[in-house]
């Protein structure tokens, strides 16, 4: 499995970036389950929510590279465990160490990060329409500190995805050292 995680703020267009990069590579696109588990809560989330998420991603994860173990099948996640600790961090001032460990032990092969050049619209799960640059900086800090490689993608439309499908092509021509 080759997993190329599509980051970046709130309303980035990472869903959108993800399912158009699964159809142009026949791959899978896994959508974020933050947003679901969310939006089916009746309350503000807790700690032990966000927990939740982060154990459900890395399963999500592990399952699908344990079956595709000997195959390239490209896989394209809509969010991973950088935005978890990320949120974790400014939302309850910490991140639980074993989520670090995680971090460290499940990489993905490579990160497209969505730059907030999108128009902002509230969907009544988002949250941080004012912050969108400082966490764009906070990700792409926390991709650089793993040691996870990183492209920036930008533009609107077909421009933004044309980058995109760019940066994957030569992602999978070039040899990679494992």
């Amino acid at each position: 499995m080759l997993s190329i995680v599509i980051s970046g703020p709130e309303a980035s267009g990472k869903s959108t970036l993800s399912n158009q990069l699964a159809d142009a590579f026949n791959g899978l696109a896994i959508p974020e389950y933050a947003r679901d588990y969310v939006s089916r809560l009746n309350r503000k989330y807790t700690f032990s929510d966000v927990e939740t998420i982060a154990r459900r991603q890395i399963f999500i994860y592990k399952k699908l590279q344990n079956r595709y173990r000997e195959n390239n099948l490209p896989v394209f996640f809509d969010t991973f465990l950088i935005i978890t600790k990320i949120w974790f961090q400014d939302v309850f001032g910490c991140c639980p160490v074993w989520l670090h460990e995680e971090i460290l032990q499940t990489k993905p092969d490579l990160v497209l990060l969505c730059s907030p050049d999108l128009e902002w619209n509230d969907d009544g799960v988002r949250e941080n329409g004012t912050r969108r640059d400082y966490f764009y900086n906070c990700y792409a800090e926390s991709l650089e500190y793993y040691k996870i490689p990183w492209f920036k993608v930008y533009g609107q439309g077909n421009d933004r995805k044309d980058l995109a499908i760019k940066i994957v092509n030569s992602f999978l021509t070039k040899p990679q050292i494992k």
